[in-house]
């Protein structure tokens, strides 16, 4: 994280946001999306995901979305990658971040990735493997989230043992980080105090710093605080609140990042993030994806009069 920040604001929605939706975002309003979020002080965005085509069309040109994201200095390119396949492809686009989702729920492991939790442990190792013949200075970091670490819309809660058991697996197969992710809206605060307290038992604190909320029922702000309380640094959002997950009916809804941001920098923490810049950049949205609802109330309502936020604008990358 930049030593000029104090927490990383991930946006997501140029991969968890567009897959949820049946319209094409055409690749120049991705390119202008993620340019105009970069200008706003986005550090991290997630562009894409290495899946095939005819499973998610809308993110067929992802490796063109990287190449481009690479081009804009100081963007931590971040993708995610279902199995080796898609990883490999991320190397060669030049990734800076590859993230492997393992649902804890084997039910929606199967209707999401088509694999068991041992086959998805395998691809966790392979991947890793692929990352360490890289040259030092040319290695990903890897992260292996935790899907559904709150509950799955077919299994229901998922024991605690279960997913320390996992997660230590993804740490030993090779992950760098481990994340934690609310796939279907199911957390509340104190089980998001809890789940970072059983993860970080099972793989230590340094490997756990980020979390994936959804705003489903309410509470993704809430628990966003859960989380900072428990010391974690980084924090995934959607612009607009586009987006969620394909596989877990009614778990649409990520955080809002123009809301995140807003309380972050009200709360005294620095994102880098200009919340004014950041509101601007629905407008590309609102043109080529008309028929899509937008969420959030700083956009709505504006920042309070008097607002001084953490970050200084002239602290905002140009």
């Amino acid at each position: 994280m930049a030593a000029d920040i104090d927490i990383l604001v991930s946006e997501v929605g140029p991969r968890d946001g567009l897959q949820s939706i049946k319209p094409i975002l055409p690749l120049d309003a991705k390119k202008a999306w993620i340019l105009a979020e970069a200008a706003a002080g986005v550090r991290e965005i997630e562009v894409g995901s290495f899946v095939p085509a005819s499973v998610l069309p809308q993110l067929a040109d992802t490796a063109e979305v990287v190449a481009f994201a690479r081009t804009i200095p100081d963007l931590e390119v971040a993708v995610l990658a279902p199995n080796a396949r898609g990883a490999e492809n991320a190397i060669k686009a030049g990734a800076h971040k590859i993230t492997l989702p393992l649902s804890v729920s084997e039910s929606h492991s199967l209707a999401n990735l088509k694999r068991t939790h041992d086959q998805v442990i395998d691809e966790a190792t392979r991947i890793a493997q692929m990352i360490r013949e890289l040259p030092e200075d040319k290695r990903p970091h890897f992260e292996g989230s935790l899907s559904t670490a709150f509950g799955c819309t077919i299994e229901g809660q998922i024991p605690h043992t279960q997913i320390a058991r996992l997660a230590e697996r993804l740490k030993k197969a090779g992950c760098d980080e481990i994340g934690i992710s609310d796939t279907t809206g199911y957390a509340d605060p104190l089980a998001v105090r809890q789940m970072v307290k059983l993860v970080r038992a099972a793989v230590g604190d340094e490997a756990v710093t980020g979390i994936h909320l959804h705003n489903t029922r309410g509470l993704g702000l809430a628990n966003v605080v859960a989380g900072l309380e428990e010391g974690l640094t980084t924090f995934d959002a959607s612009l607009g609140g586009l987006g969620g997950c394909p596989f877990a009916p009614g778990a649409s809804g990520n955080i809002v990042t123009e809301d995140l941001v807003f309380m972050l920098e009200a709360m005294g923490l620095k994102t880098g993030i200009d919340v004014d810049k950041l509101c601007q950049v629905r407008n590309i949205l609102k043109s080529h994806l008309p028929d899509e609802p937008l969420y959030g109330f700083v956009p709505d309502a504006g920042v309070p009069k008097g607002f001084i936020p953490a970050t200084p604008v002239s602290e905002v990358s140009a």
